[in-house]
């Protein structure tokens, strides 16, 4: 059985191109643009791992991180985050994120990644 992924980025390109790069590698992915949707999202679909933009328009990643962390159903699901915002990845780390990645990526570096995590 493929291995679940969800990715939240509200810039619809990145978000397209991260979905179909994934879905090539042989993952079942869901995404959204937006984050009030992640933790309803994760709690039906189950991901084997969850990718969070940092900064999403009304909420922030790195929050969303920590909401996924303390959630009885979805602790144990490693989350990456990725920003190109922030050069301290000790900030980003503190919300309990199991990987980074700076933007802008190399999309062999982000399969890479996720497939270090599971």
């Amino acid at each position: 059985m493929a291995k679940r992924i969800l990715v939240l980025d509200d810039n619809q390109d990145i978000l397209d191109i991260v979905h179909e790069t994934l879905t090539y590698e042989d993952f079942e992915v869901k995404s959204t643009s937006h984050g009030a949707d992640v933790i309803p999202m994760a709690e039906t679909f189950i991901p084997n791992l969850v990718i969070l933009d940092y900064r999403v328009a009304g909420t922030n990643g790195g929050e969303l991180c920590r909401q996924i962390k303390s959630h009885p159903q979805l602790q144990h699901v490693p989350v990456i985050i990725y920003s190109a915002y922030l050069n301290n990845d000790h900030e980003l780390m503190a919300y309990g994120c199991d990987a980074i990645i700076n933007k802008p990526f190399d999309l062999t570096e982000l399969v890479d990644t996720v497939n270090s995590l599971l």
